[in-house]
């Protein structure tokens, strides 16, 4: 099946915000396919995902890839004015689930996050219930707490996160150089937060450490060897925060050498594997 195979490019509106969402076909000879609906990371397009969801088809899942607010097809650009942050993104994944309701209802549903959209695919969880998800799988995706580092890396993450969460403060809005693309001033707030403290902030008076806590959904967690913004630890301070979920912590060695973001590339290994999770889910 082709890498670059058309997906329909849809729309959901929210809170003054339009979420671009890419639907992708149903993968060929299966009924009733269970439906991946992934969320990316910081500043990436949802159309950098074409391949995984190609090996995702060929797998047998049928695909669904949700811009996050202020990337790609979704508005606003970040600016100024922009006033979002993680409890947005999070409440954006309900909202994409909403709107698609008609085409999940019966259907085994997975969440799947990668970096910063699998925070917000965590604290959808944890904020907005776990009706109608079975199951969340996690990809390049942990907590950037600086001491989770190793070597002198580990003695510049801290200035380099907070470098940039200092300049986004000065400027009123994250304009992209060199990390994660323009964002707005909350998003990065949030997130150098992660790097600081190794915790979740709280989000509109809610203890989303708590909150995070009570998730009993299913968890494949997958680091990725190589990965230079997620290093395992990272995950396992992440996996650590899920006491009340049945969390399946894997790590994914790819015949290439691949980082943060090239895994999408030579993900088929790994979308065989996600098929496997999410057939073996129990029954909501």
């Amino acid at each position: 099946m082709s890498a670059t195979v058309e997906y329909v490019q849809e729309f959901v509106q929210v809170d003054g915000a339009r979420l671009g969402v890419q639907v992708y076909p149903e993968p060929a000879g299966v009924r009733d396919a269970p439906v991946v609906l992934i969320s990316p990371a910081m500043g990436v397009r949802a159309r950098y995902y074409r391949p995984f969801a190609a090996a995702l088809r060929n797998a047998g899942l049928a695909v669904i890839v949700a811009d996050l607010r202020g990337t790609g097809e979704s508005t606003p650009r970040p600016s100024r004015a922009c006033r979002y942050g993680y409890a947005e993104l999070a409440a954006d994944i309900g909202a994409v689930r909403t709107a698609l309701k008609e085409r999940l209802d019966g259907r085994r549903t997975l969440l799947l996050g990668h970096s910063l959209g699998g925070h917000a695919a965590v604290l959808h969880l944890a904020l907005h219930g776990e009706q109608e998800v079975d199951g969340l799988a996690l990809v390049a995706v942990g907590l950037p707490y600086w001491r989770d580092f190793t070597g002198l890396r580990r003695y510049g993450v801290l200035p380099y996160t907070q470098g940039i969460a200092a300049t986004t403060r000065l400027l009123g809005v994250w304009p992209g150089w060199g990390f994660g693309g323009r964002q707005a001033p909350g998003v990065i707030r949030d997130w150098a937060h992660t790097a600081r403290t190794g915790r979740f902030p709280h989000l509109g008076g809610v203890d989303a450490e708590a909150a995070v806590s009570r998730i009993r959904t299913p968890v494949l967690a997958v680091s990725v060897e190589g990965d230079q913004y997620t290093p395992h630890p990272t995950l396992d301070r992440l996996c650590a925060k899920l006491t009340s979920a049945r969390v399946e912590r894997e790590r994914y060695h790819a015949e290439s050498t691949v980082d943060h973001f090239t895994w999408v590339r030579a993900a088929a290994p790994l979308a065989a594997r996600i098929a496997d999770f999410t057939a073996g889910l129990p029954p909501r």
